[in-house]
């Protein structure tokens, strides 16, 4: 099975969850590195420059022998089905992880579109309010789902919920969001206990490692 990553030349949650996937299950996969430019040809289009098909137009794209498929979660699913990941046969399970995938976007859909049209001072001042109000709501429900002393969300290894929820914070903490302030977890043990359990895995320091900027801030945890 060929498979080939499409997205930014950065390591975004929404691509990473099914990339690391992929790598924890010794899965080989390639990365096609898509420019700004290239993305705004995309959204008018809905194909890459060489006429692969980008459907809805938007990025992450996973072609699966030439043939491509989008949305995160969609991505992040078939990938965990190949690694092992994700069940194949036990609905709850897999409706109990899809609910993070799902969460996250959320999440990231509320910070996104926040102030994005707005002047650099008003996005900040916009930002700044959302971290103490609804982004504040949305991580308190994360720490209240997250079981007491658990070492990770779901079961008892890695899985595809603590790679998102680490990357999605390393995001949020990272410090390249406008009005986000870096320690917005501060109060929030069990999120950061899975943050650090995820950025401690021997896998994942390899993956950091082998494919992520010497200089990139992975996050505050």
């Amino acid at each position: 099975m060929q498979l080939s990553f499409i997205y930014f030349n950065f390591p975004f949650w929404r691509a990473e969850v099914g990339k690391i996937a992929l790598f924890l299950g010794d899965i080989d996969f390639s990365n096609k590195i898509i420019s700004p430019e290239e993305f705004q040809r995309i959204k008018a289009n809905g194909r890459l420059d060489d006429g692969t098909v980008i459907p809805f137009h938007q990025l992450p794209c996973l072609l699966v022998n030439g043939q491509s498929i989008a949305q995160t979660a969609g991505i992040a699913r078939f990938c965990g089905k190949l690694s092992d990941l994700y069940p194949r046969h036990d609905d709850l399970q897999a409706a109990k992880i899809d609910q993070f995938l799902d969460f996250a976007t959320d999440i990231t859909e509320t910070v996104a579109w926040t102030g994005k049209d707005d002047s650099d001072e008003n996005r900040v001042i916009k930002r700044r309010e959302l971290a103490t109000g609804e982004l504040a709501r949305k991580l308190r429900m994360l720490e209240i789902i997250i079981k007491e002393d658990a070492d990770w969300i779901l079961g008892e290894s890695l899985g595809l919920p603590d790679i998102t929820l680490w990357r999605l914070i390393g995001w949020l903490t990272g410090g390249s969001i406008d009005g986000i302030p870096t320690d917005i977890i501060k109060d929030y043990p069990k999120i950061q206990k899975i943050c650090r359990a995820v950025d401690g895995h021997k896998k994942i320091k390899q993956w950091v490692e082998e494919t992520y900027p010497k200089n990139y801030v992975r996050g505050n945890y």
